[in-house]
């Protein structure tokens, strides 16, 4: 198994002190907005296996069967299919949806044959994947997901008293729901700017009275007015009163599918996705929107915001985040004080990422390589089958391997994350909090 050291991204919406509080460390007073645990190109983590740092996505590169097992390799392909993340909000993210699978290769197909450069800023599509991702609170969290009931959507429209308004209340209240809310969302993103950023700011001043004033609907008023102080006249605050307002404790957590509107507005949690970059945005935000696009992709369909919490599926006392996705899979173990050994699944490869207390691992067994031989697993990144492919990758010779060997134990505390390559089984012990991340095969 191997100790990760993980990128921090800086986006301006991140919190400054989120990240540093979890991991002990001073804040640096920038944005720490997601820190990133995986082998995604854009800021892989980094491992030592004895010769000094490599990416994780080089170690899995050199040798992808034995790092990911063959069931991994042969559903998704040779690299790790999921992303793992901290994800810490000060300010509203923008409004956005995903596509499928079939409308990411589609539209990553078109794109590639139109020559549309990887990085131009009204690009589309960034690969061929699908992003669906899982967020769980690590503290209250606030966001929004999915589209509300058209007839509730029209109410909180009403309650606003803005004329300009009127017509789209009337539309939800008229029209078959998803009628109304393509209808709707259609009329909100191709009007008139500088007339919407007029409506948005009634809106706006509207909502944060009626805030103040209590009532049923004040706490979803009290969000809108926050984004639109984040986001004055911007379109997608009126996008955003369509949908499904929701506070999640700690421990609970939202499913965004393909076609799912959503954005996160504040707080702290794991984040875990496809391995995929590709966002279709709807507001909130001064990057590129595909109007014509999205609506392709959104799924008009209105829904509860289907608020997640763990089922505990083994006797190992894994509690399981239940997801249709097959590409990730995320579990919670919460360790008590002299409690028993947890022991792990070696089949999939998987990260573990600690949230709370300490968490001792420990290296168990031996797995089985690609060529159905064994694979002797007693450590950070000791292997005994054909895996001198990755020692070539990382520099790693023969002496350093067996200074590897004799680590069978890592201890995280909060904020800290392991890479387990499949065929390795291991143990958790310890009185704290750990995050699971593997592949749900």
């Amino acid at each position: 198994m191997d100790r990760l050291t993980n990128t921090v991204r800086p986006y301006a919406w991140g919190s400054t002190t989120a990240i540093p509080e979890l991991l002990g460390t001073e804040p640096t007073g920038e944005p720490q907005a997601e820190m990133w645990m995986g082998a995604h190109p854009g800021a892989p983590s980094r491992t030592d296996r004895g010769a000094g740092p490599v990416s994780l996505a080089d170690v899995i590169a050199a040798d992808p069967e034995g790092e990911l097992g063959p069931d991994a390799v042969r559903a998704f392909g040779p690299r790790l299919p999921f992303l793992l993340k901290l994800l810490a909000a000060d300010s509203p993210l923008s409004l956005q949806v995903h596509p499928d699978l079939t409308r990411a290769q589609e539209g990553y197909a078109d794109e590639e044959k139109c020559g549309v450069p990887a990085d131009a800023p009204h690009r589309n599509y960034k690969d061929a994947n699908h992003k669906p991702e899982l967020l769980c609170a690590l503290t209250p969290f606030e966001g929004l997901c999915g589209f509300r009931h058209p007839a509730e959507a029209a109410t909180l429209l009403e309650g606003l008293g803005v004329s300009a308004l009127k017509p789209y209340a009337d539309i939800l209240r008229a029209a078959p729901e998803d009628a109304a809310l393509r209808e709707v969302l259609t009329a909100v993103l191709g009007a008139d700017r500088d007339e919407t950023a007029e409506t948005v700011e009634q809106a706006a001043a509207a909502a944060r009275r009626l805030a103040g004033e209590g009532g049923p609907h004040a706490d979803s008023y009290a969000a809108y007015a926050a984004i639109a102080h984040h986001y004055p006249g911007d379109p997608g605050v009126l996008a955003a009163m369509l949908l499904n307002h929701v506070r999640l404790q700690p421990g609970e957590a939202l499913y965004l599918g393909a076609g799912i509107p959503h954005a996160y507005l504040g707080g702290l949690g794991v984040e875990l996705m496809a391995n995929s970059d590709n966002v279709l945005r709807c507001g909130l935000t001064p990057k590129h929107v595909d109007v014509p696009e999205l609506l392709r992709v959104v799924r008009f369909a209105p829904r509860d915001a289907g608020v997640l919490r763990p089922e505990e599926a083994t006797a190992s006392g894994e509690e399981v985040y239940e997801t249709p996705t097959d590409e990730f899979r995320l579990s919670r173990f919460v360790l008590a004080p002299g409690g028993p050994a947890r022991t792990l699944d070696d089949r999939t490869p998987q990260i573990l990422l600690c949230t709370a207390g300490t968490v001792a691992l420990h290296a168990t067994a031996t797995g089985t390589g690609p060529d159905g031989g064994p694979v002797s697993r007693t450590g950070a990144g000791s292997r005994t089958d054909a895996s001198s492919r990755a020692d070539a990758a990382s520099g790693t010779d023969a002496a350093s391997r067996t200074d590897a060997a004799s680590r069978t134990d890592l201890t995280l505390a909060p904020g800290e994350s392991a890479f387990v390559p499949a065929g390795e089984r291991v143990e958790l012990t310890g009185e704290g909090t750990v995050f699971r991340a593997t592949v749900a095969l």
